[in-house]
């Protein structure tokens, strides 16, 4: 098998648990037109989706707070995350992720929802492309509690911050979630929020 500068692929399933970890071993061509035989271990979770719900009126953001475990044993103290809204796609488009990801742990059923970018979260060993969306929320448009989903052991709190408080919390680093600077300083840049 070739593609481009790889041949000669060889997969090996290290562990398909959670989520699948492969063990790749190939030969890479390099510049000068020579070959090297690399090894790599890619970690499959799945395609994801993530938003940012704003309310441009009462300049207001919707984050969550909930326990990510790799968190914790990083140094994360309580492990407690605040984060935008998101999951993984588990077959559905993104939009439509989304959507339904937004009911489940905000409680708020959004109509206006827009795709901005999407990109590889941790190319160096994870295989996940994230979705990024912004949209309009409001306070008619709670439908209910949120805290995500029966029988996936979320535990999401659902938090109302003033815009310009979470990005004072980014610099404190009360918020150090990925995604979420992301989408908050795409806001910042875009204005959608004041």
């Amino acid at each position: 098998m070739q593609n481009g500068n790889i041949r000669n692929i060889e997969k090996v399933v290290l562990s398909d648990n959670w989520y699948t970890l492969n063990k790749f071993k190939f030969e890479y061509q390099k510049e000068d037109g020579t070959w090297e035989k690399q090894e790599r271990e890619a970690y499959d979770r799945g395609n994801g989706a993530a938003i940012l719900l704003y309310n441009k009126a009462k300049g207001t953001v919707v984050l969550t707070r909930q326990f990510r475990m790799p968190t914790y044993v990083n140094g994360n103290a309580d492990g407690m995350m605040i984060e935008v809204c998101a999951g993984l796609l588990d077959g559905d488009d993104p939009e439509a992720c989304i959507r339904k990801e937004v009911e489940e742990e905000t409680g708020y059923q959004v109509t206006d929802v827009r795709k901005v970018f999407e990109c590889y979260m941790s190319p160096g060993s994870v295989t996940e492309i994230l979705y990024f969306f912004v949209g309009v929320y409001e306070d008619l448009m709670k439908v209910g509690e949120g805290g995500g989903a029966d029988g996936e052991t979320e535990n999401i709190e659902v938090l109302e911050y003033a815009f310009e408080n979470a990005i004072k919390m980014m610099a404190s680093g009360e918020i150090k979630d990925a995604k979420t600077i992301m989408l908050l300083q795409y806001a910042q840049i875009q204005g959608l929020v004041f």
